[in-house]
């Protein structure tokens, strides 16, 4: 993947210039959390309040527990990498770091970038609105530490809100009630099957699953779960689903009808791009 310059180093407490690692070197840390953050000054600050705040706790408990926050700015207009610096102030950069992309790239181009700068032997994906609550980290920990890895240590464990679903369709517009229904149809008919949400932005990886699924992504923008779930499946990689906290929040960058629109097309196109070979993945080999 392409990468800027600018895009290869963080600044630490000091302010001094140094350089991510890569997903493909071992771990040295326990967690990584990548934030993916699109003009997020306003919304940030709380997420990021709870999250260092169940960290810190949890390290305090566990010394042996490691984290690091990777606060991905996408090309954002506003204040979110100074916001964000302020975290890696507090708490120094071994904590948090903040990488601020040249460009926007997309949600899904964010925690990619995020991802392959990361340390730990989880990763987790976590939205910048603080819309699931971090403490239910430990739920999809839980569901992964259950799952039978494979011999590579592959798993994933996704954060679900379909136990919400029936009051979120009794809230919603028939329109738009139609548009969610008309998007979950299409990802079980092109793509992915067995995991009823495919979207929430709660999602952990074992180093291993990451490096295999972040490695062959396209996809950089809303659809990208659904893809990165594709090739998980192919690779039959084993995932998990937990029901999660989730609250709307105020600011949502999703423009409903549009985001839908584009999601459902990326989602023909996903299909249409594997199906004719224009991108390719070597599931494994079946063995008796």
């Amino acid at each position: 993947m392409e990468r800027h310059e600018q895009e290869k180093h963080f600044l630490n407490a000091a302010g001094q210039k140094q350089s991510f690692p890569s997903l493909k070197d071992p771990s040295s840390i326990e967690l990584s959390v990548v934030v993916p953050a699109y003009n997020e000054e306003q919304r940030l600050p709380v997420m990021m309040e709870e999250a260092m705040d169940y960290l810190e706790q949890r390290q305090k408990k566990s010394p042996s527990f490691t984290y690091e926050v990777i606060v991905v700015d996408d090309g954002s207009r506003d204040k979110t990498t100074q916001v964000a610096l302020h975290y890696t102030e507090k708490y120094g950069s071994e904590k948090v770091r903040v990488l601020t992309l040249v460009k926007n790239r997309g949600k899904g181009g964010a925690v990619r970038m995020g991802t392959l700068s990361s340390r730990g032997r989880l990763i987790l994906m976590a939205d910048a609105d603080g819309a699931t609550k971090f403490c239910d980290i430990e739920k999809v920990e839980n569901a992964l530490n259950q799952i039978d890895p494979k011999p590579e240590n592959m798993a994933i464990s996704c954060g679900s809100r379909a136990h919400l679903e029936q009051e979120s369709v009794a809230q919603r517009s028939v329109f738009r009630t139609f548009l969610m229904l008309g998007f979950h149809f299409l990802v079980w008919f092109f793509c992915v099957r067995g995991v009823r949400d495919t979207q929430c932005g709660f999602k952990l990886f074992t180093r291993e699953a990451a490096l295999k699924t972040f490695s062959c992504l396209h996809v950089e923008r809303w659809a990208f779960d659904v893809e990165l779930l594709y090739i998980a499946q192919v690779f039959q990689i084993p995932i998990a689903e937990v029901a999660v906290n989730w609250t709307e929040i105020e600011g949502s960058k999703l423009v409903p009808f549009w985001s839908w629109l584009q999601m459902g097309r990326d989602l023909v196109f996903i299909r249409l791009r594997y199906v004719t070979g224009a991108w390719k993945l070597q599931p494994p080999l079946k063995t008796d």
